[in-house]
C-alpha cells in the first residue's frame, strides 16, 4: 500500500486555480465512507469517500497537462473506501483508500472551498443578484474606461477596469462605460478582453442607425418598444453591448427594464398572469427577406429551483400563438397585464448616449427601448455585437483566480 510521502510541500489541485489557507485542519476522523475535518476556526466538515477519489489532483485521477479529469470511476475494482485518513507534515488530508491501496493528498484550502456539507455550493451567482426599478432618479452603473485599450490584456491594470464593471453587469444586468474610443469597429477590441463576440445574421458588429430598406425596426427612427433581442433563437445571446459613436439628434433617449423585478411585481400583485407566462410557449419569428428564424417559448423562464432565469419580452418579434383552442383567452389576458406593466414609467430607466459610451446589458434580463428621433436633423450611431453570459462569467472567475494567486503569493 501507498503511503503519504513526508513533506511540507502542499499538494496539486485539481484545477489551474489557487486557494488561500484561511484555516488549517487541525484533526481528522473517518468511516469506511466517510471523513470528518475539524478546522482552527472550529468548522466541521464531512466528506464522501468516492467524492474525495474523484476529486484527487494526482495523475491517476486528472491530466497534469490539461487538469481535466481522466478517472473513470466505474473502473474502479469496488467502491472507493477509507482506509486511513491523517493531516500530513504540509496541513494537507492524507486518505489511503481502499482496496487501491492508494494514497492521495488533497490541497486544505481547495477542501475548505468546495465544501459542500455546509451549505456551500458553487452553483449560486458570482455576484449577488440586484433586481432594481427604474425612475426618474436612476442611472446606469457607470465607470471611466478611458484607459481601457491602453492596457494590456491580462494585467492588473486592465482588471482593475473590468472587474466592477462585471460586478455591475452580473449583479444588476447592466454597466455603462464611458471615455471610449469612437472609431468605427472599436468595439470589437473592447468586447474581446471580456471574450469571443457572438455573430448573428446581423453580423459580428452591427450599426444601428436609420438606413434605406431597413431589414429591422432598429434600423429606423421609430420609437422602440421594451424587448430583448433576439428571442426568435434556440438560444438567445446572453449580452447585448452598444457602443455609441455618433449621437446628435433630437430626443432618441435609451430606456432599460430589469425583466426581473417586472415579472416579480407579476408574482406579487398577477400570480395567474404570472403562472400563465412561466407556462404557455409563445411563438417568437423573425422572417426577413433573407433569414426566417423561429422559436417557442414561454415569455418568463424559470429554473429547477423556480427562480427566474430569463425573459423573452418582444412584441413585434412574435408570430401567431399556436396553442389549445382553451388556451388562447388566458394567454393573451396574461399578455395584456404584462404589456400595460411594461408601460409603467416606475420601471424604466432612462438615459441619454454620449459619443464614447458604450452600455453593457443582460439580453435574456433586460429590456431595452428608445424614443423616436428626428432622423433628418443630426447623426445618431450605435455599433452594437453580442457576447454570452458565459464569457463575462468565466472573465470575472479568471479575475477572482489572479486575486486569489495574489493573496497565495503574498502569503508565501
Amino acid at each position: 500500500m501507498s503511503q503519504c510521502r513526508t513533506t511540507t510541500e502542499l499538494p496539486a489541485t485539481p484545477d489551474y486555480d489557487a486557494w488561500p489557507i484561511e484555516a488549517h485542519l487541525v484533526e481528522v476522523h473517518h468511516s469506511l465512507r466517510q471523513v470528518t475535518l475539524h478546522w482552527s476556526d472550529g468548522r466541521v466538515s464531512n466528506l464522501h469517500s468516492v467524492w474525495l477519489r474523484e476529486n484527487a489532483g494526482d495523475d491517476s485521477t486528472v491530466n497534469p497537462a490539461t487538469r481535466e479529469r481522466i478517472l473513470d470511476l466505474s473502473s474502479l475494482d469496488a467502491w472507493p473506501e477509507i482506509d486511513n485518513a491523517t493531516v500530513d507534515d504540509s496541513g494537507a488530508l492524507c486518505v489511503r483508500f481502499a482496496p487501491e491501496g492508494l494514497s492521495l493528498r488533497f490541497h486544505p484550502g481547495w477542501l475548505r472551498a468546495h465544501d459542500y456539507s455546509n451549505g456551500h455550493s458553487q452553483e449560486g451567482p458570482l455576484v449577488p443578484v440586484t433586481i432594481w426599478q427604474g425612475g426618474s432618479d436612476t442611472s446606469p452603473d457607470s465607470l471611466d474606461a478611458s484607459g481601457l485599450l491602453a492596457t494590456a490584456p491580462g494585467d492588473e491594470a486592465e482588471a482593475t477596469l473590468l472587474k466592477p464593471a462585471l460586478e455591475s453587469l452580473l449583479g444588476k444586468g447592466l454597466v455603462r462605460l464611458r471615455g471610449l474610443p469612437t472609431e468605427s469597429g472599436s468595439l470589437a477590441d473592447i468586447a474581446e478582453r471580456i471574450g469571443p463576440i457572438r455573430p448573428t445574421n446581423f453580423g459580428q458588429l452591427f450599426d444601428v442607425r436609420a438606413k434605406p430598406d431597413p431589414d429591422s425596426n432598429a434600423y429606423t427612427a421609430i420609437a422602440l418598444p421594451p424587448h430583448v433581442d433576439l428571442p426568435t433563437r434556440e438560444y438567445q445571446p446572453g449580452l447585448q453591448l452598444l457602443h455609441c459613436l455618433e449621437n446628435s439628434v433630437e430626443a432618441g433617449e435609451a430606456i432599460m427594464m430589469d425583466g426581473f423585478a417586472i415579472a416579480e411585481a407579476l408574482r406579487a400583485k398577477h400570480p395567474r398572469t404570472y403562472e400563465t407566462l412561466t407556462r404557455q410557449r409563445w411563438c417568437f419569428a423573425n422572417t426577413s427577406r433573407t433569414s426566417d428564424y423561429v422559436w417557442h417559448a414561454p415569455i418568463i423562464r424559470l429554473d429547477d429551483d423556480g427562480e427566474l432565469l430569463e425573459v423573452r419580452i418582444a412584441d413585434f418579434l412574435r408570430g401567431p400563438l399556436q396553442t389549445n383552442f382553451d388556451n388562447v383567452e388566458p394567454a393573451y389576458d396574461a399578455l395584456m397585464t404584462l404589456q400595460r406593466l411594461l408601460r409603467d414609467p416606475a420601471f424604466a430607466m432612462r438615459f441619454s448616449y454620449r459619443p464614447g459610451d458604450l452600455v453593457i446589458f443582460d439580453n435574456r434580463r433586460l429590456l431595452h427601448a428608445r424614443d423616436a428621433f428626428e432622423g433628418s436633423a443630426g447623426r445618431r450611431w450605435l455599433q452594437g455585437c453580442y457576447l454570452e453570459r458565459d464569457e463575462a462569467r468565466s472573465r470575472y472567475r479568471m479575475l477572482l483566480r489572479a486575486d486569489r494567486q495574489r493573496r497565495v503569493e503574498n502569503a508565501g
